[in-house]
């Protein structure tokens, strides 16, 4: 089948046109003539068969016409530029999109990106964040790093590393804190897992106190509370250690205790694509030393 020629430069002059409704800001966009986009414009009418504008004194409204051709020549170039894009250095770059809780993201991840990058300058990594509560499919992720068991329903699920949790909290409250006891005088900032406090205090030797405080939907926004002296923090130090380096927060009991761990995840149903077998290869090696670590100490 011969398909007939596609009148590109019409159609982009169409499309800007729309976009802006005048023939003029179209050809300051495009860099032509506003003699040149008309033409464009009226070659394409002519070639359709049917007008796409009304010119009116002060501008352009669209037919219903030109309201039917919009939006798929929009999307056609939006999908032109998204896939030029793509090209760097005479090769296509291929999309992987990352889905992580926050904390891992914050605390461990992005700092790490620019070794990924240069160990595979193919990938297009996007990343986004969310509160370990993910749906892999509707949100198009080709992963998902989030905390846990490891059993999630119809995925595929590879252990990183351990997060042991201890007390954090400002050198403030820190002074007040000679032995695990005195915690039941503070502010104990709670997550929405109801047993990470009742088992930090069983490892304490301690029964735990009624524990009041506010509930984080992570431990990212709950350090933030305890770094303004709100409370004090049950959270993994290892995704702080910048924190803790500056001295900005303490971990005033070297107590700990294990909940959970990290974990890359995929849909069992997906085929991974050269992105993916790069980004779990980077990704594994990267966290081993850290998976050996926590495990010894847990």
């Amino acid at each position: 089948m011969v398909r007939p020629h596609l009148p590109l430069n019409a159609l982009r002059a169409f499309e800007a046109s729309a976009r802006h409704l005048s023939f003029t800001r179209a050809a300051i966009e495009l860099a032509v003539t506003q003699a040149a986009v008309s033409h464009q414009v009226k070659a394409l009418e002519a070639r359709l068969g049917s007008p796409l504008f009304r010119r009116l004194p002060r501008g352009l409204s669209l037919t219903d016409e030109g309201q039917a051709l919009l939006p798929t020549l929009r999307e056609a170039f939006d999908r032109i530029a998204g896939l030029l894009e793509q090209f760097e250095g005479g090769h296509v770059r291929e999309v992987l999109n990352v889905g992580a809780v926050g904390t891992f993201a914050v605390g461990w991840l992005i700092e790490r990106l620019p070794e990924f990058r240069l160990a595979n300058p193919f990938v297009d990594l996007r990343l986004s964040t969310n509160n370990n509560r993910v749906d892999i499919a509707a949100e198009g992720l080709d992963f998902a790093i989030r905390f846990g068991d490891g059993a999630w329903h119809s995925t595929e699920a590879d252990r990183l590393f351990a997060a042991p949790l201890s007390v954090l909290c400002v050198p403030e409250i820190a002074a007040r804190l000679a032995e695990p006891q005195d915690l039941h005088g503070e502010t104990l900032l709670r997550s929405y897992r109801a047993d990470e406090w009742p088992s930090w205090f069983a490892a304490a030797g301690l029964a735990a106190p009624p524990v009041k405080g506010p509930v984080f939907d992570s431990s990212r926004t709950m350090v933030e509370a305890a770094l303004l002296g709100v409370g004090v923090a049950l959270a993994p130090p290892l995704m702080f250690r910048r924190q803790l380096g500056a001295g900005a927060i303490i971990q005033p009991f070297a107590t700990t205790v294990t909940n959970g761990s990290y974990w890359l995840t995929s849909l069992k149903s997906s085929t991974p694509t050269p992105a993916m077998r790069a980004f779990r290869a980077w990704i594994l090696d990267a966290a081993r030393p850290y998976a050996e670590t926590t495990d010894e100490a847990s």
